[in-house]
């Protein structure tokens, strides 16, 4: 099927604007060309609104553990819910950013050739795809929302505090696959801004809305919180992409037709990218069965350090897709050198990053875990966790850029087979050994986390610099 190239006018990115002039541009909703001009300031550009729109999500996450963790007398059940779900959830998650990564690598390769209308045709496919996802994912986990605890070796006294709670979260699948598809498609167009906003507004309703209904409701509060500040999240963002002016992409009534070439397009990408994120999930799922033999404490604490983590890893990840948006758009340009130098750029700014954030959670680890939870049984495993956990920090920031870079390049299945040996032929059987074979306890499955990312990451590093991802076409 043939598009029409939407002329749509960009403007070049500033030369030399101030720091206070910079922020201001990388969140206006000025529509901006990452193929020409400064490769550093191109990356800045994007990845301001990008690291903000993480930060956001990991607000989500701290929100919910935070006033879960302060249900009176059901603090070890219901942090340990909250974990055991979002463990599953990990598939939901995978699924959807998945998707999310399939779009951006064509959205950004369409709007780098500058054929607007393609993008816009590739956001709408991509769209259907995920609610067909969704709707799958959301029937199956609602049913059998208890047996899910049960598989994860929760206790009979979380499963009964639990289930319902479980039973929500995945009900709400469908806003969770859209609310991660569609910010993709603002990411591969470049209008991260718009991603940004929406999780901001997302997010303040989830703040309001989260202690009045854990009050009224108790743990299925949380999950309606959650439910419903990123439905209104979504909404907003069919706003963007049907009424209004600002950003690139418009998308038409007719553009969801199913077009089968864009369909398997997207398909195609995404199907290998929720193969590389299934992987490292299922791997935390076998992970957290481990810890759970020994006991509800050492699930909560290592589920509190992971959500503390992962607040810190997310504009981590915000700084990595920026690099996927830059390497799309300028494979789509044709500049392949142009490409990689966006992804060495931008490694090096996470590097420094993730130095900062691991010296913050060697010195602070006490103060952040007491101040998610207080209860001291919980607060030992969660310190542990988070002191060695954060040892791998600055391999954590280069393998996200290498591995979000491929992505976006189109090529997703090196990514896929790192994941496929880094995570289940080497961390579980490493993680299995230490905890139980050694009788090194919790400690065994933190130390099998930091060196099995260490190697995916300097595999990652190897494998980019051959250069074969600057062929592929998508």
């Amino acid at each position: 099927m043939s598009f029409e190239t939407n002329q749509t006018t960009t403007t070049e990115l500033p030369k030399k604007p101030g720091i206070f002039e910079t922020i201001k541009h990388a969140l206006s909703s000025e529509n901006k060309d990452f193929t020409q001009g400064s490769i550093r300031k191109g990356v800045i550009l994007l990845a301001i609104p990008m690291i903000l729109e993480m930060v956001m999500e990991s607000i989500f996450a701290l929100i919910d553990i935070y006033f879960v963790g302060h249900i009176e007398g059901q603090e070890s059940q219901a942090v340990s819910t909250v974990m055991l779900t979002e463990s599953v959830l990990m598939v939901l998650y995978s699924a959807a950013m998945a998707l999310s990564m399939g779009a951006t690598a064509i959205v950004a390769r369409r709007v780098g050739e500058k054929n607007i209308e393609a993008a816009s045709r590739s956001a709408a496919q991509g769209i259907n795809l995920a609610l067909i996802v969704a709707a799958f994912i959301s029937i199956l986990g609602s049913i059998f929302a208890d047996d899910v605890l049960r598989m994860m070796g929760g206790s009979q006294a979380v499963i009964e505090v639990g289930t319902t709670y479980t039973r929500i979260m995945f009900g709400g699948s469908v806003v969770i696959t859209l609310l991660f598809l569609i910010n993709g498609v603002f990411r591969g167009a470049g209008n991260a801004n718009i991603a940004l906003w929406v999780l901001v507004i997302a997010n303040g309703s989830n703040i309001i809305l989260c202690p009045l209904l854990i009050h009224f409701f108790g743990l299925p509060g949380a999950a309606i919180a959650t439910t419903t500040g990123r439905a209104v999240g979504v909404l907003i963002q069919l706003y963007f992409l049907f009424k209004s002016k600002s950003g690139l992409l418009k998308i038409k009534r007719s553009y969801f037709k199913i077009d089968w070439g864009i369909f398997k397009s997207i398909y195609s990408l995404s199907w290998v990218v929720f193969v590389q994120f299934f992987i490292a999930s299922a791997s935390w799922i076998f992970l957290n069965r481990i810890i759970a033999k020994f006991g509800d404490d050492a699930v909560a604490g290592y589920g509190l350090a992971i959500r503390v983590l992962m607040f810190f890893l997310l504009p981590a990840w915000g700084l990595s897709n920026a690099a996927a948006t830059l390497v799309g758009q300028n494979l789509g340009a044709g500049q392949p050198e142009r490409a990689e130098k966006s992804v060495w750029t931008t490694a090096l700014y996470n590097v420094v990053y993730m130095a900062i954030v691991s010296l913050v959670c060697l010195v602070f680890a006490d103060q952040i875990i007491y101040f998610m939870n207080d209860k001291e049984s919980m607060g030992v495993w969660g310190k542990k966790a988070l002191h060695i956990i954060s040892l791998g920090y600055i391999f954590y920031g280069i393998g996200m850029v290498v591995t979000n870079s491929f992505n976006g390049a189109g090529d997703t299945k090196t990514p896929m087979f790192i994941n496929l040996f880094g995570f289940w032929v080497f961390q579980i059987p490493f993680a299995y050994v230490l905890s139980i074979v050694l009788n090194m306890g919790p400690s065994g499955v933190f130390i099998a986390v930091v060196t099995a990312e260490t190697l995916i990451s300097i595999t990652g590093v190897l494998l980019f610099r051959r250069g074969k991802w600057k062929q592929v076409k998508i």
